[in-house]
């Protein structure tokens, strides 16, 4: 599209775009390198392995429910360009923390750098969205919007793609080396993203975790158009925790794959949420609007259903051997399988992008990394509370194929909450008019 790709051109957007995208590949191809390494060489157990993969998730979320309200604060009463530098600055030292636990094969060392991969993230997340209105004109948010999540899911396919091949294929090692390089190029581009000054006088900061969370939330959530955007979006993250959280047990016990196919069902899932990304802006033609969100989520919960089906009827190895990529590839089912999977990440990406618009362009300029940060603190709490619940189903003996009716069931209330957002749009346009 014109609009999208004349701001990749523009440094009041590239070099933010280029940031953000490194920052998203090197979260991920650290967090599924561990994951593969743990899965496929420590671990040895279908019910273990997918436990360690929901504390994995949940040790990466739960930062963003702690620190979200403290993050919002400091981008709306500083600098967000000299935020973002300083967070990467500190994404080199977390990526010397994991290099060390990858090589040394020490998972706590491992979910230590995972923990804090979290906490810079945290930091870094409210201002990628709140500092697109205060450098683009209004007609471009959408687009500019589409873009950094379009990015950021690029960024999620060659993150997860490296990180399981490099670890299959060259060792941990060599996995480490890439998360330092990523980091400190990272920096480097950090380094050209243009200031960005408070909008408003500096206020006191409340550096008390529960209070100011509370008071952050409460101060967002009472207005009703807010409250039903968060509400729905998180819905949807907590929806693509619980995906994430199966993919890689889900390959090795039920679809007997190997790690390589594993990257490649990340890949697909991260490719259909940018196209849908896109295409969201093309359906709604710059305008800021939920109307395609709640059709869109029904689709994705179909979609995963059929995923189920495939899943529980999949013919695969035994005797503990593993399909490779291309004996996947050549398996009857897999072409499905990855249209299924590929389906279900477009519907989800046609929804969440226009909501995360919708936030940035409702309230005022000196508002939006609150606002952002509120919606951080919601959403993560909502996939922690996610991945807690898969690693008790999971305890309980609920399998990953059964799991994904736990998806379903929660595509259709963040299709309600859409729904709700959208009339309630419709509501306040004449008033607005």
């Amino acid at each position: 599209m014109p609009t999208s790709l004349e701001l990749l051109t523009k440094r009041r957007f590239a070099p933010l775009f280029v940031t953000q995208l490194l920052g998203a590949f090197n979260d991920n191809l650290f967090k599924f390198a561990m994951v593969v390494l743990v899965i496929y060489e420590i671990y040895d157990d279908p019910a273990v392995e997918f436990q360690f993969s929901s504390i994995s998730t949940a040790l990466f979320i739960l930062p963003f429910f702690l620190l979200s309200a403290i993050a919002g604060q400091l981008a709306d009463n500083m600098d967000k360009a000299k935020i973002i530098r300083f967070v990467k600055t500190l994404e080199i030292v977390i990526a010397l923390t994991g290099a060390a636990g990858l090589i040394l094969q020490s998972i706590p060392l491992m979910l230590t750098a995972l923990f804090a991969l979290g906490a810079q993230s945290t930091f870094f997340g409210p201002i990628k969205y709140a500092i697109l209105p205060q450098h683009l004109k209004k007609e471009e948010v959408l687009a500019g919007t589409g873009l950094v999540e379009a990015g950021t899911y690029v960024a999620i396919l060659g993150g997860t793609i490296l990180g399981g091949v490099i670890v299959d294929w060259l060792g941990a090692f060599w996995a480490a080396i890439w998360v330092l390089t990523v980091a400190i190029i990272g920096r480097i581009s950090a380094h050209f993203v243009p200031d960005a000054p408070p909008q408003k006088e500096v206020e006191p900061i409340d550096y008390n975790i529960f209070r100011s969370s509370y008071r952050l939330v409460n101060g967002t959530m009472h207005i009703r158009r807010l409250f039903l955007a968060i509400i729905a979006i998180s819905f949807f993250w907590t929806i693509g925790s619980v995906l994430i959280i199966q993919f890689p047990p889900l390959v090795k016990n039920v679809l007997t794959a190997d790690p390589k196919v594993a990257s490649l069902f990340l890949g697909v899932f991260s490719i259909g949420i940018a196209i849908g990304s896109i295409l969201s802006n093309r359906i709604l033609k710059g305008e800021v609007s939920a109307r395609i969100a709640p059709l869109s989520v029904i689709v994705m919960g179909a979609f995963v259903l059929v995923l189920y089906f495939i899943s529980i009827s999949w013919e695969g190895l035994e005797n503990g051997e593993l399909y490779d990529l291309v004996g996947f590839i050549l398996h009857d089912g897999s072409w499905l399988l990855l249209g299924v999977l590929l389906g279900v990440a477009i519907a989800g990406g046609m929804f969440v992008v226009p909501l995360y618009a919708f936030l940035t362009t409702t309230v005022d300029l000196s508002q939006t990394a609150r606002t952002i940060a509120a919606n951080n603190v919601v959403n993560s709490g909502c996939m922690v509370l996610g991945a807690l619940a898969a690693f008790g189903l999971s305890l309980l003996g609920v399998s990953t194929t059964e799991q994904l009716f736990l998806v379903a069931a929660m595509c259709l209330v963040s299709s309600w909450t859409a729904w709700l957002l959208h009339k309630a749009c419709d509501e306040v346009k004449p008033a607005l008019g």
